[in-house]
């Protein structure tokens, strides 16, 4: 399978507004980061079990463990992210009594904006410097923190000048900034609200910060189930027979014709914003059924389609 330019990153974000999808795109990115043979971490960041759902699991720990042959997954946690950069990153022979410091720092980062977000994103960057993988897919926060998350460095190191958290900071930031390895893949659905805040997300993550966009999505766009010659057999049809016989049949029609209407002009105006920012445009079709996982199954076919 030849490797699609998005995954050749080594950090992608997936986010975007609450219910359009992410955490299920952002698996079917891991499952076809695999199929590219890519060791891959799936990461969890809001810490509200879908990921552990979605494979049928008990519940996800901050430590990875394979979920799916060569996928590792895990849940982010500011507790243990502080615990392991106390251990890696800190010299102190009573690094064993991280209790009273986690407090410590608790308060501090209540206090002080940007120290959780780091301590998770350090986590990620941990990842990438020391190449334990090929790629971290991030099941990231929704459009409304994930900027905060992803310029947690940049905002501590304008605030701290000096010592271990500036020097810190500039090796995420040099990760995070650094196109060929970071992007962030911003999901929607083609509906008018979702879009609105694609567009504004895209807009804040340009202007605020210098982490790169690596894609728009579109997911669950309407599948053309009708062909216009269709449409015409049934004017046709309906011009024809009595009134009533198709009045039913002829507003589920229009009904339909109109919401793919308006699911195409949303997905023109995402994917005339993917063009700007110069990325790829995946539009991934609808998937009906009550399972989930039966869902992401789906989606990671079309995903693998829209990539290959």
């Amino acid at each position: 399978m030849t490797t699609h330019r998005l995954l050749e990153r080594r950090l992608l974000f997936v986010t975007g507004k609450g219910g359009v999808g992410k955490t299920s795109v952002s698996v079917a990115l891991a499952r076809q980061a695999v199929r590219a043979g890519k060791r891959t971490l799936l990461v969890e960041m809001d810490d509200k079990g879908a990921l552990a759902r979605l494979f049928g699991s008990t519940d996800l720990t901050f430590e990875a463990r394979e979920v799916e042959p060569g996928l590792h997954a895990m849940r982010m946690t500011t507790e243990e992210s502080l615990r392991e950069y106390i251990r890696l990153f800190v010299s102190n022979p009573l690094v064993s009594t991280v209790g009273p410091l986690a407090r410590i720092l608790d308060f501090v980062a209540n206090a002080a904006p940007g120290v959780k977000e780091i301590l998770a994103v350090g986590k990620l960057c941990w990842e990438v410097r020391e190449e334990h993988y090929d790629i971290v897919i991030v099941d990231a926060e929704a459009t409304g923190h994930i900027v905060a998350q992803i310029d947690a460095p940049s905002i501590l190191s304008g605030l701290v000048q000096v010592g271990v958290i500036r020097e810190q900071s500039k090796w995420m930031q040099e990760i995070l900034r650094d196109a060929a390895r970071t992007g962030v893949v911003v999901v929607s659905t083609p509906e008018e609200m979702p879009v609105i805040e694609t567009h504004q997300l895209i807009n804040e993550i340009e202007e605020r910060t210098q982490v790169s966009i690596a894609a728009v999505v579109a997911n669950r766009s309407p599948r053309v189930v009708l062909q216009e010659r269709d449409i015409e057999s049934f004017n046709t049809l309906l011009d024809n027979a009595p009134g009533a016989v198709l009045e039913a049949p002829a507003r589920l029609v229009q009904l339909a014709l109109q919401r793919r209407a308006t699911a195409t002009m949303h997905l023109t105006s995402l994917a005339a914003r993917a063009n700007q920012s110069g990325v790829p445009f995946l539009n991934l079709s609808e998937v009906g059924g009550a399972d989930d996982r039966v869902v992401v199954d789906a989606l990671t076919e079309s995903l693998g389609a829209e990539l290959s």
